[in-house]
């Protein structure tokens, strides 16, 4: 409740330049193939028709980590590991550095501005070198509640519709490409929508006294 109450409180007195400062990320898996969801599955049917049998599938083992950042227009540093790879505090502070890149290349002005960066708790966000490399950035870094992928927009917004695009597609060495291809496809409204949700949900969580946010 205090994370969501310093959050509005910010953005009653800031507003949009607010929103406009927030440069979200997290990790996400992306496996070579990933099965249908049952709201993918479900199929029109009369009453009578003969019942679908169908094969149990899983996730593929074959999978790549990719580290995803993006702000209010749009996606600004995608980065892919292969499996096994450890993503530690000097991993995640060589990520942040090219993201500062990114947002120096394609946001011009924002880093003057200040840049307000919401990621989770993981420990390789929350390191003493990753801290410390933030300071230097002098990015605010935004209060985000252990276990809250509720308040997350990669959770609750960009990995969710992601992953519904990549349910039932398999991949051989293009899953790179099609993520990719998905992100650049998407309209600007997609990821602005995304930031603004997260007005809403933080409301919500105050009204429900800081219990978790289902929609």
């Amino acid at each position: 409740m205090g994370s969501a109450l310093k959050f509005l409180t910010r953005y009653a007195e800031e507003g949009e330049e607010f929103l406009d400062s927030i440069v979200t990320g997290d990790e996400t898996w992306v496996y070579h193939h990933t099965p249908e969801s049952k709201q993918q599955s479900l199929q029109w049917r009369h009453t009578h028709s003969p019942k679908i049998k169908k094969f149990k599938t899983s996730i593929s083992t074959k999978k790549l980590m990719a580290s995803v950042f993006w702000d209010r227009k749009g996606i600004l540093l995608v980065d892919f590991r292969p499996p096994g790879t450890t993503i530690n505090a000097a991993a995640y502070c060589e990520i942040l550095r090219r993201l500062r890149r990114a947002i120096q290349n394609k946001r011009r002005g924002m880093l003057t501005r200040g840049v307000c960066l919401l990621h989770d708790n993981a420990r390789p966000h929350t390191a003493r070198d990753t801290t410390a490399l933030l300071e230097r950035f002098k990015w605010d870094v935004l209060e985000h509640p252990p276990y809250s992928p509720d308040l997350a927009p990669s959770d609750f917004h960009l990995f969710l519709h992601l992953k519904k695009h990549l349910g039932g597609k398999r991949f051989d060495d293009d899953k790179v490409k099609e993520v990719m291809m998905w992100f650049n496809e998407q309209a600007a409204d997609f990821y602005d929508s995304g930031i603004q949700k997260l007005v809403p949900r933080l409301n919500k969580c105050l009204d429900n006294g800081g219990d978790y946010v289902e929609k």
